[in-house]
């Protein structure tokens, strides 16, 4: 199949869906002109009285229901079209669309007079609207085809070879026989399409080139991204050795495993471990958004949700222990499916919650998760009853490097990148996450906060 797509938007997203917005607006304005067309023929007919014949009116009809025909047939189709260079795509779908309206408006013109019908202009209307779509070689070579055509046409009238279909009442004499209005009609009409093909094609080949370099841009952009990321992985991770290798000595002085401390020296060593694990944590977050950002695929399973949200509760048992706080999990499920997704990723946002909501948590507080059903979705709501967020933090919550005022009173450090880190891990599996605060859990001074993610069923 001829490739009529160029090279550098073969994988260009944005490129595809601006033709298919196009061919969608064609076909929206095909309807109005078949609505106009019937309208003016009844016009002309009943209130101008032109003088049809009946095999005009006739011919004029048909030709009117054929365009609203395949108008609803193209309407239907173009759904299932693919963007595909190789196959048939919607830019080949733009040119069978012109073909067809081409042939619709040689009839039309045929019918209504030929050399003498005012309809003849539209050919230059196409032409222009085949420019803003179609590559340079296909406009030329469709607008030569309907030269020949419309002057073969005019030509064969002229010499008698068909008939001419006058309109009385348009125009007082027949100008099919006159052969120097046929001569200028036809080299006038050439000019025209001539230079509205040039100019139009002139002024879209300098958008696509305009575009072409944006594309380029972002494609250098997203390249100096990715090396960017994966110098902050490469510093941040030489960062994390240094700091993983303090906290293993520092565990080491807490079990006395080096001999008996004293309680003040342990208070001490303790704050320490504590600091430097909270360092860590800042640096697996970063080391986190950094992979989100450079790596675009994940790995798609079949993911049992109940099981795994089972899993993240057991290895954070031990945390929300030593702060007394409650953890349970509710499977109010109807269907127990389970969902497409990456299991690392999913993992890691459910379990970034969990730590949130025990680490802003309060003594002997409680943390609730419920899985629900949803119209083709699960929801997995997570609520606890702890400090809450502010109201005017909660549409910047999940921003990077944003922590909420309250969070940053606590002793209690963070990066502020879990949240964005937790969100981008739900888009990029379809899902949507919202938060609310109160979470309907909690008390007056502990307002609580209440995650809920929702994620197809795929």
């Amino acid at each position: 199949m001829i490739s009529l797509i160029p090279s550098w938007a073969h994988n260009y997203t944005e490129f595809w869906q601006a033709i298919r917005r196009r061919n969608l607006w064609f076909i929206q304005m095909r309807y109005w002109a078949f609505l106009m067309l019937t309208g003016i023929l009844l016009f002309s007919y009943l209130v101008l009285k032109i003088e049809y014949s009946s095999i005009q009116l006739i011919a004029c009809l048909i030709i009117s229901v054929s365009i609203l025909t395949y108008n609803s047939l193209l309407h239907y189709f173009r759904r299932y079209l693919k963007c595909e260079p190789g196959k048939f795509n919607p830019i080949h779908f733009s040119l069978l669309q012109m073909v067809l309206d081409l042939i619709a408006l040689l009839l039309l013109v045929y019918f209504t007079g030929g050399i003498e019908s005012p309809l003849y202009m539209l050919f230059v209307f196409h032409m222009i609207i085949g420019s803003l779509i179609l590559p340079g070689f296909a406009v030329y070579s469709m607008a030569f085809i309907s030269y020949i055509l419309l002057c073969g046409m005019i030509m064969l009238e002229y010499f008698g070879v068909i008939p001419h279909h006058h309109l009385g009442g348009l125009l007082g004499v027949e100008l099919s026989g006159n052969l120097y209005f046929v001569v200028s009609y036809m080299l006038t009409f050439g000019f025209t399409i001539l230079i509205s093909v040039y100019l139009a094609n002139g002024i879209a080949k300098q958008l696509y080139n305009r575009e072409r370099d944006l594309y380029d841009s972002l494609i250098k952009i997203n390249t100096a991204e990715k090396e960017k990321q994966k110098y902050i992985m490469g510093i941040v991770h030489e960062l994390k050795t240094p700091l993983a290798a303090v906290s293993s000595y520092l565990d080491l002085i807490l079990q006395k495993f080096l001999g008996p401390i004293n309680e003040e020296v342990e208070e001490k060593i303790t704050r320490a471990k504590f600091r430097s694990d909270e360092g860590i944590g800042m640096i697996n977050d970063v080391l986190n958004v950094s992979k989100l950002k450079l790596y675009d695929e994940f790995d798609e399973e079949d993911v049992n949700l109940a099981g795994l949200i089972a899993a993240i509760i057991r290895n954070r048992k031990d945390t929300a222990e030593a702060q007394l706080i409650s953890l349970t999990f509710n499977d109010e499920r109807t269907k127990k499916e389970k969902i497409r997704g990456d299991k690392f990723l999913l993992n890691l946002a459910i379990s970034n919650l969990v730590g949130n909501s025990i680490k802003y948590g309060i003594d002997e507080g409680k943390v609730i998760l419920t899985l629900k059903n949803k119209n083709g979705s699960q929801v997995l709501e997570i609520c606890d009853d702890g400090i809450g967020i502010p109201k005017e933090d909660l549409e910047k919550i999940f921003k990077d490097f944003y922590r909420s005022s309250n969070a940053k009173k606590m002793s209690t450090d963070g990066s502020g990148l879990g949240l964005s880190v937790v969100k981008q891990v739900v888009e990029r599996h379809g899902g949507t996450i919202k938060v609310n605060s109160p979470s309907g859990i909690g008390s007056m001074s502990n307002p609580g906060t209440c995650f809920i993610i929702q994620l197809p069923v795929k």
